[in-house]
């Protein structure tokens, strides 16, 4: 799974293929794409178990928009269970 970017006009590319002439042009950025480029509605890595805890499960690589989202931490609860990265659609 990749970012998937949408530039002005519409064309749409991976945050792999982005290149510094793009940067004015970027539209939106949806942070989960299949390997088809279409975006997942959800992020892959969270995951609340049957207690109602919410956990992150991304292991080896975590991209900036989830090195601060961090569930377990109580000080934050009200943030916690809102994912930045899932701004379109709540897990």
């Amino acid at each position: 799974m990749h970012v998937g970017i949408t530039l002005s006009g519409g064309h749409r590319c991976t945050g792999k293929d982005l290149i510094a002439h793009d940067l004015p042009r970027v539209a939106r950025i949806d942070y989960w794409v299949d390997a088809q480029g279409r975006t997942i509605p959800y992020c892959p890595f969270f995951f609340r178990a049957g207690d109602g805890k919410v956990y992150c499960r991304i292991h080896d690589t975590k991209p900036k928009v989830c090195i601060g989202f961090t569930p377990w931490n109580e000080g934050i609860r009200d943030y916690a269970l809102n994912c930045p990265a899932c701004r379109d659609t709540p897990p």
